[in-house]
């Protein structure tokens, strides 16, 4: 029981965390730019890709071509290549996508609250370190690859990185004063 409660209110805390770094400060924006001519290249998509939602790469390569590497090589010579997370007219910020992010800092938290109480580690600060480097682990996973693989800024790499391990910081400091050891 004290495990869910610690990864709950983990959870709420790592959520109070990125909503402050992404309503009060810059780092929700870190590392991106404005397209040149914004409103052609819109008009562009739209007539293209039109209501298909969906994350883009290009150039496209096709994976069961034998040839497609070497294909790939050519084209990036003379073409511009990245990746287009791409959503149609008509969306927003929905109220369910709040809630699901606030599931998954839970479900990370519970996570975090788990194997911290599997580690029975006495010192408070031990116990919010140990949660904090799960969080440094998740961090470097995802944002790290993106920047090698994809070429995302390393402005973004380093503010989504940061954010995303100070929000396992603010968990472990509420976990760690949860799940202190048992007294024998």
């Amino acid at each position: 029981m004290r495990i869910l409660i610690a990864g709950i209110l983990g959870g709420i805390a790592m959520f109070v965390w990125m909503s402050i770094a992404h309503l009060a400060t810059p780092l929700a924006t870190t590392g991106f730019s404005r397209i040149p001519d914004e409103s052609q290249v819109m008009s562009s998509m739209q007539n293209s890709i039109g209501a298909k939602q969906g994350l883009y790469f290009f150039p496209w390569m096709d994976p069961h071509d034998p040839n497609a590497m070497k294909m790939q090589e050519e084209k990036l010579k003379t073409q511009p290549s990245g990746l287009l997370m791409y959503k149609p007219a008509g969306g927003g910020m929905a109220p369910g996508m709040l809630v699901a992010e606030f599931a998954k800092e839970t479900v990370t938290a519970l996570i975090a609250a788990f194997l911290l109480a599997q580690a029975m580690l006495a010192g408070y600060f031990a116990r919010a370190g140990f949660v904090a480097l799960i969080g440094l682990a998740a961090a470097l996973t995802t944002n790290v690859s993106y920047a090698i693989w994809y070429g995302f800024p390393t402005s973004y790499t380093l503010a989504y990185g940061f954010t995303d391990f100070f929000g396992y910081v603010v968990a472990g400091l509420v976990i760690a004063a949860i799940l202190r050891p048992k007294m024998t």
